[in-house]
């Protein structure tokens, strides 16, 4: 068994990188705290920020999971050619830099983008709406539910969806009785980590829907505002998220399941 005392050439890089990513936390809940928190989570922007954010995110996740769950299921049980390329093509915006995520979208559905023209004859403008703030957050945080839940339907055991096959169960009723209650901390780690995507999404955002107060501007743009403006505010949202963030990690905890690989 290893001595405590083999530990230390080890301890003092760890304790220096602990102590970079403490302090930060640390020092904003010290500040947030200390501070009017009362007053500056008081402030109408603050309201319509998080009313929006709430709103958007929840939006966002009730389409993920109505588009993610199906093909992760596919991904998970079955060949077919192009998977390789789907599976790529899911994972992308997972390391794309979200301000390039922005533009993309932008030059999908912008004005003069390729889908611009058809949608504008269908009375439909994306960029710079509400429904352009849900279109960034599936956008980014998707794949990391589709990639949760692809795990989770990956690892049970292949005689559970032989022995529904041979008992008479169909494909769908497979998937909805037995594969998705079989997968479901996974799913759900999937979803708790994409909201949190979502909720801080900022550079999608910010390019493809902009940042107009009550219509686009989330929490993470109040803050960018704030920060140049009205300090205060951008203490208490950024408290806010900070709550939030904690609060995804001990769902996890809770759930058994940590983030998935990458």
């Amino acid at each position: 068994m290893t001595r405590a005392t083999d530990g230390w050439p080890f301890a003092v890089p760890a304790v220096l990188l602990v102590a970079l990513l403490a302090l930060p936390v640390a020092g904003l809940s010290w500040v947030a705290l200390t501070g009017d928190l009362a007053g500056y989570l008081a402030d109408p922007q603050v309201h319509a920020a998080v009313r929006l954010s709430l709103l958007t995110t929840a939006v966002a996740m009730v389409v993920i999971v109505a588009t993610g769950l199906p093909l992760a299921y596919l991904l998970a049980r079955h060949r077919f050619p192009g998977r390789g390329v789907v599976q790529l093509l899911v994972d992308i915006p997972i390391v794309l830099p979200p301000m390039v995520a922005g533009i993309a979208l932008l030059e999908v559905f912008g004005r003069n983008g390729w889908l611009g023209a058809p949608l504008a004859a269908l009375g439909v403008g994306l960029p710079f709406t509400t429904a352009a703030v849900v279109v960034s957050q599936v956008f980014v945080a998707g794949p990391f539910f589709v990639r949760s839940a692809r795990v989770g339907f990956a690892s049970i055991d292949p005689q559970l969806a032989e022995a529904a096959r041979v008992d008479g169960a169909t494909e769908l009723r497979m998937f909805a009785h037995i594969m998705v209650p079989a997968a479901r901390r996974a799913i759900l780690a999937g979803l708790v980590l994409a909201w949190a995507r979502a909720l801080g999404e900022f550079g999608a955002t910010l390019f493809f829907a902009g940042n107009r107060e009550g219509v686009t501007q989330t929490m993470p743009l109040a803050i960018f505002i704030g920060f140049e403006s009205n300090l205060a505010l951008a203490v208490g949202l950024s408290f806010v998220l900070l709550v939030a963030s904690v609060g995804v990690l001990l769902a996890l905890r809770l759930l058994g399941d940590d983030a998935p690989e990458r």
